[in-house]
């Protein structure tokens, strides 16, 4: 390390990409700091994945033994604060975790707010520390919008929703994309009320139609929430603890009240700490980088949620790995994205692998397509699986270009078209391949079997 500097690489965030990075390079020798201005472990294991994991893990038990018809006529109870406690003790205790691996690898933990002052030098608070390198893993927060009257509201965030101590009896959600499809059902799991509004003309409009109509299906029918896409909130109000929502709907004003509002209404990468003083350009949509993750400033590299584009804690951690080896390796392995699983933690779960038909259409590339419904599988109709299904797309040649998968545990069977994906496997290859004849698996064997002529 040079002496003018305090660190040879400082690391600005704590979550998936971050730490990842910090415990790769603490392998080396090299002086190495990692600056969180909140917990350690950053939204994954703080406000989002972690938490969604617990939270929702219990709503869909709950909801799942209050349906059995071996538990009818029993009024099953729960109690809603002991939920959150749950759930904050388990995110604490692994935040915890977390600064301990790091301080146990070496790495020196700061907690604060970052704020460059020049090329080589951040400050948090009044302290500076200066670094030979920097690398960026700020995250995402949530995208701002422009309701009128929002700042007046007492709205809920996807990351602050499920830490509320009191189920509201109404919730309306603002955006129908993953996050606001996954806390409009844990509200209503446990009985609350929920409405969840998309501006776009179905909820998850970035998958594929089949998983817009049978999530929809399934809140609608078996869960009583109230999907309305095509609609748009233009303001909200507040009046003691009712809120009054506007929204226009086929031309058309109307008025709901409601007790919460939750604003789910995508993210965007936090830019907001000195990048311009230290000459690194960015725009809204994320910080710019080349395929080696370096800025506009060689010494100072980004990586995860902070580059834009979908957020990912799979891309993020492969990100921070490739880079941190690359520093240490002095080497130029290259970036694969190839077989990446995108999951919505719905029930039933959502998994994209590959490209699904929305994105394959838009590339105007030519393919064929194999679908399997769950409810034509006799295993599945036992076990009450009404919905969802294994869709599988290929080339002409039979080579597997991605599936997506409504399932329970979708993101487990995916990892099997993940597989074929990236060894360029083909769907006589994968309907050849042995599987659970009572396991919802078994329809990627039946779609694979749809593809081969």
């Amino acid at each position: 390390m040079g002496k003018k500097y305090n660190f040879d690489y400082i690391i600005i965030g704590s979550g998936p990409a971050g730490s990842t990075a910090a415990l790769t390079l603490a392998k080396s020798k090299k002086h190495i700091a990692i600056i969180e201005q909140q917990n350690f472990g950053g939204n994954h294991l703080n406000s989002r994945d972690i938490p969604y994991k617990v939270s929702l893990g219990f709503s869909h038990t709950f909801s799942h033994l209050s349906t059995r018809p071996e538990i009818s006529g029993q009024e099953l109870h729960y109690n809603f604060p002991t939920i959150v406690s749950h759930q904050s003790f388990i995110t604490s205790t692994l935040s915890d975790d977390r600064k301990k691996e790091l301080e146990n690898a070496g790495v020196t933990c700061i907690n604060g707010y970052a704020n460059f002052l020049d090329k080589h030098t951040v400050a948090v608070g009044d302290q500076k520390y200066t670094a030979d390198y920097f690398i960026l893993a700020t995250g995402s927060e949530l995208k701002t919008s422009e309701i009128a009257g929002l700042d007046t509201v007492n709205y809920l965030t996807p990351s602050t929703a499920i830490k509320v101590r009191r189920l509201p009896k109404f919730v309306f959600v603002i955006g129908g994309g993953p996050s606001g499809c996954e806390i409009a059902e844990y509200f209503a799991e446990l009985g609350a009320k929920v409405l969840i509004m998309e501006r776009a003309g179905r909820i998850l409009p970035h998958e594929d139609k089949e998983v817009s109509s049978t999530i929809k299906d399934y809140f609608t029918n078996e869960l009583g929430i109230m999907v309305v896409p095509s609609a748009r909130v233009v303001a909200v109000s507040q009046d003691g603890p009712i809120k009054r929502v506007i929204f226009n709907i086929n031309g058309q004003e109307k008025m709901v009240r409601v007790d919460c509002i939750v604003l789910a209404t995508g993210s965007s990468p936090i830019t907001d700490y000195g990048l311009e003083n230290a000459g690194v350009k960015y725009k809204r949509t994320g910080i710019g980088a080349d395929s080696s993750f370096r800025t506009s400033q060689k010494h100072i590299f980004a990586i995860g949620d902070a580059l834009g584009g979908p957020s990912s804690t799979e891309r993020a951690e492969y990100q921070a790995s490739i880079l941190a080896n690359n520093i240490l390796r002095k080497s130029k392995n290259p970036i694969n994205y190839t077989g990446f699983i995108r999951i919505t933690n719905t029930c039933p779960e959502i998994a994209t692998v590959g490209s699904n038909e929305l994105e394959l259409s838009k590339q105007k590339k030519k393919f064929k397509k194999s679908i399997v419904y769950l409810n034509e599988l006799l295993p599945c109709k036992a076990g009450q699986l009404d919905y969802g299904f294994v869709k599988i797309l290929a080339d002409r040649s039979g080579h597997i270009l991605g599936a997506t998968i409504v399932a329970p545990n979708a993101g487990l069977m995916a990892e099997e078209i993940a597989m074929a994906i990236r060894h360029h496997l083909t769907a006589l290859e994968i309907a050849s391949t042995p599987h659970i004849s009572d396991s919802p698996n078994y329809a990627i064997k039946l779609a694979a079997k749809k593809l081969i002529k």
